[in-house]
């Protein structure tokens, strides 16, 4: 299957800093792929350096980004504007912030349809209704004149993944779409997105959280200090990761399958992006770290059949993690 859209080499920086760095991947139709990665590391800076919201400060120093053939750096900002809400959508982070909250949910969905379909208000507000009703909201036609503060978490998620899903997209980007919801809630979310992939919707899902990404996605990308660490079938990374810090991520992952496994949180904290360390930016926090990994960079190498890592000993850490069995799943 071609991809959809396709990030190789991706730099985004402010100033002279470089807070994302070489970032590659791609996302066919139908498929879903996860970014991961403590805060700070750069996940969400790709996702919005693909749609064209970066912060006024940042700017794509390098790389390339395709959607369905199309070079989105080369094009004029109104064809990117187009192309955002019709085939390229976003939920983001923190609904609460991203909805006016003196505007009615309701106007705000009905909006979509208003701008980019040029209905009337009575129509917009039909159609309004029927996407909050499609995911889960209960009495939608009342809800609809509610305002944000009037729902719970997990409703204004919903609310935003209604927005967001409106135009029907062929790619919708989700920056930790769970954050603060209960698992019940989660789940059911979760279970919205999934039914809108088999449909053919493409999805790239940014989180912290592995066991929504156990649930969601089929490929991850590991990011660390502003790169891709590792990258591949999330069924062939979780067993055995080839990165130390894929391995700590994994390891300090609760899970209740494991029982009595104690979390192992990783020791130390994410470097300094406008101060890295020397050679690998893991190693002063890496269990496997050498003098090698002080002194040279790792470059993201091909370990395995469609698995890559950026570390010197991924194949030492590859048997280390299959014998000893990860959480997150």
């Amino acid at each position: 299957m071609s991809a959809l859209l396709e990030v190789s080499g991706l730099v985004v920086a402010f100033g002279d800093v470089r807070a994302v760095r070489g970032v590659s991947f791609t996302v066919g139709e139908g498929e879903t792929l996860a970014i991961v990665g403590e805060s700070g590391s750069g996940k969400s800076l790709s996702s919005l350096a693909v749609l064209g919201l970066l912060p006024a400060q940042a700017r794509v120093e390098a790389g390339e980004i395709r959607w369905d053939g199309t070079d989105l750096r080369a094009a004029d900002a109104d064809r990117v504007r187009r192309l955002r809400g019709e085939e390229l959508a976003m939920i983001f982070q923190d609904p609460l912030s991203a909805l006016n909250p003196s505007l009615t949910v309701g106007y705000q969905v009905a909006e979509m349809f208003r701008r980019r379909r040029g209905l009337g208000r009575a129509d917009a507000g039909r159609r309004a209704v029927e996407a909050m009703t499609e995911v889960g909201i209960p009495d939608a036609a009342r809800r609809a004149g509610a305002y944000p503060h009037e729902f719970s978490g997990g409703m204004r998620q919903r609310v935003m993944i209604a927005m967001a899903l409106a135009l029907e997209p062929r790619l919708l980007v989700a920056d930790e779409p769970t954050t603060a919801l209960d698992v019940t809630v989660q789940a059911q979310i979760l279970r919205l997105l999934r039914q809108r992939q088999r449909a053919g919707l493409a999805m790239v899902i940014i989180s912290h959280d592995l066991g929504v990404v156990a649930r969601a996605a089929r490929s991850v990308v590991v990011m660390y200090a502003g790169q891709a660490v590792e990258a591949g079938a999330v069924a062939d990374v979780y067993p055995a990761p080839a990165h130390p810090y894929t391995l700590g991520l994994l390891a300090a992952s609760p899970s209740a399958r494991d029982g009595d496994r104690r979390v192992r949180p990783i020791e130390g904290y994410p470097p300094d992006i406008a101060a890295l360390p020397g050679g690998c930016a893991f190693h002063p926090r890496c269990p496997f770290a050498r003098q090698r990994c002080r002194t040279e960079e790792p470059p993201l190498r091909e370990v395995a059949p469609g698995r890559s890592s950026a570390c010197h000993y991924a194949e030492e850490v590859v048997s280390r993690g299959a014998t000893v069995g990860h959480a997150g799943a």
